[in-house]
This record gives C-alpha cells, sequence and structure tokens, in this order.
C-alpha cells in the first residue's frame, strides 16, 4: 500500500467510526442551521482513456448551511498519481424540484498539486497553483448520509459519499 493509499485508509476508518453529534435526544435529524460532513471519493471516471491516468482517491471535510453556503477542503491522488489539494467556498440548494432529499451545490476555489508536465490538464494554472469550479449533484440517503456525482472539468467525473457529525 503506497502512501496515498494509507492515509485514505485512515480516513476512511475515521469517517466510518465517527460518533453521533452530542446533544441530539431522540431523533435522527441534523440541525437546520448547519452541517460538518466528511467525504470520500474512491474513483474517478474518466471521459477519456489515457495511459498517464492513476486511481484518483479523495477525501475531503466539509461546513456549511442547508441550502446556503459552504466552505471545505480535500486532498486527493489526481489522475496522474500526484498529491493534490483543493480548498473552496460555494453554495447548496436543498430541496430541487420540491424533492427534500435533493440537493445540488457548485464550489469554486484554489486547487494545487498540476506541475510539471500535467500543469497544462487545469486551465488557469501555474507552478501547481491553479483555480477550480465543480458543480455537484447530490442525494440525503438518510439525514446523516449522502452521495454526491460531481463533474471535474472536461476531463473526468466522480462519485462521493458523505457522513455528516
Amino acid at each position: 500500500m503506497n502512501g496515498t493509499h494509507a492515509w485514505v485508509g485512515c480516513a476512511l476508518c475515521v469517517l466510518l467510526a465517527a460518533p453521533v453529534r452530542a446533544g441530539q435526544t431522540g431523533s435522527d435529524t441534523l440541525s437546520n442551521t448547519g452541517y460538518r460532513e466528511a467525504m470520500i471519493a474512491p474513483f474517478a471516471l474518466h471521459w477519456r482513456n489515457d495511459a498517464d491516468h492513476e486511481q484518483v482517491v479523495m477525501v475531503g471535510l466539509e461546513r456549511g448551511t442547508f441550502d446556503g453556503p459552504v466552505w471545505g477542503a480535500a486532498a486527493f491522488s489526481n489522475s496522474f498519481g500526484d498529491p493534490c489539494a483543493y480548498a473552496y467556498v460555494g453554495w447548496r440548494f436543498d430541496g430541487l424540484f420540491g424533492v427534500p432529499e435533493l440537493f445540488v451545490k457548485l464550489t469554486g476555489g484554489l486547487l494545487y498539486g498540476y506541475k510539471g508536465k500535467y500543469e497544462r490538464k487545469v486551465p488557469f494554472n501555474h507552478d501547481g497553483w491553479g483555480v477550480a469550479a465543480i458543480p455537484a449533484i447530490g442525494w440525503r440517503i438518510t439525514p446523516r448520509d449522502s452521495i454526491q456525482f460531481g463533474l471535474l472539468g472536461t476531463a473526468a467525473a466522480f462519485l462521493a459519499y458523505s457522513r455528516s457529525f
């Protein structure tokens, strides 16, 4: 197991073992004022096959308000096996089309890690620093668990699992 997979494995263990937030009594609903969640995306689906592509794994933390602003950070191994990070802000829209479980999210922020021969794979990138915008659509499976499908520019898409705490 290489270093990237080791930290992803540790993060998954912490995510799955996270206790229910203290102070909840008799209810499995989250606060209406906001949420904190841990995310993991174990792979990305690339639109084009490239011999240089490697497995993509992402872990992240996010804080936000339902139907309001969000902010967070993610660490991931990119499509070329390099460690990367994404720090972002954005907005989450809950109850899409009147369906309480359905949400969309749009985030934008700083991206770091695409360097060397892969620097041109990300627009507006200089010396490994760039910007990104990620639209996603999600479904709340339970009050604490959700999945989301996001687009990574014109290169790929990801499926992520989130657990609120």
